[in-house]
């Protein structure tokens, strides 16, 4: 039975419709009118237990709007949402004590409380034991580094000690469900990268994860299936790697020879695949369908007639696909 299960799930919200300028605000004072607008349109999303799920969009898509929808910060104009069998926005007490939920811009934390009063304050408000919650906090410092600013006032955190701090607020119920709204915005490569070996660790404890980001590398090095939304709609939702298979239909070999690169002439003599020079005079990259030829025999065929210095393969990034599905250059 799905953990998270929604159906036609849709929010519109009612937007001043004015002309710009003093003269449209005071037309709009005195006659005001309003247009709908779509922010999530008709989704239908099932997430399983201990899944870890990307849900990603650009700017206005409607992510953070599901995520409000999903944990019963928003009420649905239509459709219905269940999380562990319950409607969230009714049931939203019980709802909270089996959900976390991190948005990247906002804190939980008290601002002029140390970080460990804040996450008192949040251990007795959900009934943690006191048992439960040393282990906790020695698992969050173990992973995070936690326990070196537990003493500091909130305010005083820097960034990447906030974000941990905050998942720490987050996660000290040990809840089911959690929700991350860009959890890793404005980190560091260091704290980022401690960050996503903390979210893997979690999923395999058994947690299920939502995670919304702009970084593609939150996305692969913790999640297997991902969901893209685009104008409030569902463009793709299924594995990483299905996604890529799907989509990518080129690869390329970055060739280094041992002299410079007459480009037309390759092209000449190797018809079946697309040439392009390189930084340097002696490079040059092909590119090729993996649907026509295998890796194998591209190599196979280059190597035995180019005797290339050296060699490297690269394929389009995932952000390369999804920037694509963004711009409806790609159909399923």
């Amino acid at each position: 039975m799905p953990i998270l299960e929604a159906s036609s799930l849709s929010k519109r919200f009612r937007r001043p419709d004015k002309e710009s300028g003093f003269k449209g605000a005071v037309k709009h004072l005195m006659q005001r009118k309003y247009k709908n607008f779509t922010a999530v349109d008709s989704i239908d999303l099932q997430i399983e237990p201990g899944e870890a799920v990307a849900y990603v969009g650009p700017n206005g898509a409607g992510k953070s709007t599901t995520v409000k929808l999903l944990t019963g910060i928003l009420k649905p104009s239509d459709g219905t949402v269940r999380v562990m069998g319950r409607d969230p926005h009714v049931e939203r007490v019980a709802n909270a004590h089996d959900i976390g939920v991190l948005f990247g811009q906002r804190t939980q934390l008290w601002w002029d409380l140390p970080v460990e009063e804040s996450l008192k304050l949040l251990k007795h408000m959900y009934g943690v034991s006191d048992a439960d919650y040393k282990a906790r906090l020695e698992k969050f410092d173990e992973l995070l580094n936690l326990g070196e600013y537990l003493p500091a006032l909130a305010r005083t955190l820097s960034l990447g000690q906030r974000m941990r701090a905050d998942l720490a607020c987050a996660l000290i119920h040990a809840p089911k469900m959690v929700y991350l709204d860009e959890p890793t915005i404005g980190l560091d490569i260091s704290v980022k990268d401690r960050l996503r070996a903390f979210l893997r660790q979690i999923v395999d404890d058994g947690t299920t994860l939502l995670l919304t980001s702009h970084d593609l590398a939150d996305i692969e090095e913790v999640c297997e299936r991902i969901v893209v939304i685009d104008e409030g709609k569902i463009a793709y939702d299924g594995p990483i790697e299905e996604l890529k298979a799907h989509y990518i239909t080129t690869k390329a070999v970055n060739l280094v020879l041992a002299e410079p690169a007459d480009v037309p002439a390759l092209a000449e003599k190797f018809p079946d695949y697309d040439w392009a020079a390189g930084e340097a005079a002696s490079e040059v990259t092909v590119t090729y369908e993996p649907a026509r030829f295998s890796t194998a025999e591209v190599l196979g065929d280059l190597t035995a007639q180019l005797l290339p210095r050296d060699l490297s393969l690269s394929e389009p990034s995932i952000e390369d696909v999804i920037r694509r599905l963004y711009a409806g250059e790609l159909t399923k």
